[in-house]
């Protein structure tokens, strides 16, 4: 078994991870914020992965067993927040809206000297002002635990462009649509149609920091267009696929 790494303090710094590069399972006795400058970053715990392009920071409480994977070239940025300083009293990994506001005071926190002077415990006043205001987003994809379900997840995983039914996949994994519905709902927490929008959501966030087409990203997560494609992406994200583009401007 693999030794968990546990720090007692989590750390305030930025770093660049090369695109596919993990951060392996560790802990810490802290909070902290995790942020992508540039590029996609999925965090996993053993319940769930969840992602967050450059609009998006995850929430990781004190004590969470969580991985960090690399998706582009990320440039990362880790916020450590005392366990007792819980502005967002949130006791699970979260995903959290990053307006420009945001982004700006996380980028200045991590790079600034850590030191106790005034005008850094003001900079993370209004940071933590800034976390306490930011909408949570249900960017989660959660992980199966009974073996019907993972069976049917997997298949989903290894083809998210796989369309069938839920009754065509699971007369191959050996359960009713029915079962299979419910298993969705208790063991998940979301119907088989939201989970399944959650995987192409997340998959095609890889594709886009791997600088893959729009087009080419809708064909392969699932969507029957691209302008199908980017109509689901706008709802979640607020912006166009186009954004996450390497050698593109952002809007």
């Amino acid at each position: 078994m693999t030794e968990i790494r546990h720090e007692s303090v989590a750390p305030t710094r930025t770093q660049w991870l090369a695109p596919g590069a993990a951060i392996d399972a560790h802990r810490h006795d802290d909070h902290q914020i995790v942020y992508a400058g540039r590029g996609v970053l999925a965090v996993t715990t053993g319940t769930g992965t969840w992602i967050a392009p450059g609009t998006r920071a995850i929430w990781v409480p004190a004590g969470t067993v969580h991985a960090h994977q690399a998706h582009g070239e990320l440039e990362l940025h880790l916020v450590g927040l005392p366990a007792h300083d819980n502005p967002l009293d949130l006791d699970e990994p979260t995903v959290l809206t990053v307006g420009p506001l945001l982004r700006e005071l996380i980028l200045a926190y991590t790079h600034t000297p850590h030191d106790e002077s005034p005008e850094r415990g003001r900079l993370r006043a209004v940071l933590l002002d800034q976390l306490r205001a930011s909408p949570q987003q249900p960017l989660h994809l959660p992980t199966p635990t009974t073996p019907q379900l993972k069976a049917v997840c997997e298949i989903l995983r290894a083809n998210p462009a796989d369309d069938r039914t839920l009754a065509a996949l699971g007369r191959e994994v050996g359960a009713s649509d029915r079962t299979l519905s419910r298993l969705f709902k208790a063991d998940l927490g979301m119907t088989f149609p939201q989970w399944r929008t959650q995987l192409r959501l997340y998959r095609a966030l890889v594709l886009l920091a791997e600088d893959t087409p729009v087009t080419t990203v809708a064909h392969l997560c699932g969507w029957s267009s691209a302008s199908a494609f980017i109509d689901v992406f706008r709802r979640a994200f607020g912006h166009t696929p186009g954004t996450h583009q390497p050698r593109r401007e952002t809007d």
